[in-house]
């Protein structure tokens, strides 16, 4: 069993994190939910920002439906910290979707600063979450680009199957724009292989190949694949209040100690 360790007293700076692929079933949605808890479980404040308009993270953590949602703080209709949402899990909340958010991409295209909405949304209403967890839609569009100008770093899913790097170049070019066009200081947080089966040579032969591209971006947490955690959003619940003991859960609290100990040591060299 996992044992959680303390770190409620680590981070001074909100971290927003985008989890990003363009492709679709690599785990975006899964890992922010999951992510999200797991970081909640080790005392910290979350966010988790819905930018996809599938809304499968809204109704993966249980939201009713009600209330505002990312479309009304992306047009300015609703500051970000009153549209927030608790969650069942303590520690985590929720700024939800709804399918109509797909109708954003092409009302902003009229903006010039189209791909500052969300940005501009966080800094005019902060909240006082440690950690902002975008769920990002599978594409490279106005949505996705909105959270790269927004984050502060990247996560990257990648799922341990045929073509799992197919894509990976075409985001890499899209990080460097977007920090060429205004947000200089995105970093990649890094890689994390999700859907593993041990059982299936295809697998490791993806993790080799992925640790080969990312080096030591790549993290050392693998997220297997697992009935429990795919189970767990129709339940509307995450995997630590579905089955804590399953070996997703117990993957998702380990990525979460991981990245906690990164930037633990970030912030040490920052400061030093």
């Amino acid at each position: 069993m996992f044992h959680v360790k303390h770190f409620g007293e680590l981070l001074k700076n909100q971290r927003v994190v985008a989890i990003a692929n363009q492709k679709g079933g690599v785990g975006k949605t899964t890992t922010v939910m999951n992510l999200g808890a797991a970081l909640a479980a080790c005392e910290q404040t979350v966010l988790a920002l819905d930018l996809d308009p599938q809304s499968n993270c809204s109704s993966g953590l249980g939201w009713d439906g009600e209330g505002p949602t990312s479309y009304e703080v992306l047009e300015g209709l609703r500051p970000l910290r009153d549209a927030a949402v608790a969650t069942r899990f303590p520690g985590l909340d929720l700024l939800p979707a709804r399918r109509d958010l797909v109708g954003a991409e092409v009302e902003l295209l009229a903006d010039p600063k189209r791909g500052e909405r969300l940005r501009q949304a966080l800094a005019a209403s902060p909240t006082d979450h440690q950690w902002v967890l975008i769920d990002c839609p599978p594409s490279l569009g106005l949505l996705t680009l909105n959270a790269l100008v927004a984050a502060d770093a990247v996560l990257i899913p990648i799922q341990c199957e045929y073509f799992a790097l197919e894509g990976v170049s075409e985001l890499m070019r899209t990080l460097d724009r977007v920090r060429a066009a205004g947000n200089p200081g995105l970093e990649v947080d890094g890689a994390v292989l999700t859907l593993y089966d041990e059982r299936v040579s295809l697998s490791h032969q993806v993790v080799d190949e992925v640790r080969r591209f990312f080096g030591d971006a790549a993290f050392t947490t693998i997220i297997p694949r697992n009935v429990r955690l795919a189970e767990a959003p129709s339940f509307g619940r995450t995997i630590l209040e579905y089955d804590i003991r399953s070996r997703g859960a117990q993957a998702y609290l380990a990525l979460a100690e991981e990245m906690l100990r990164r930037r633990r040591a970030h912030e040490a060299v920052r400061v030093g």
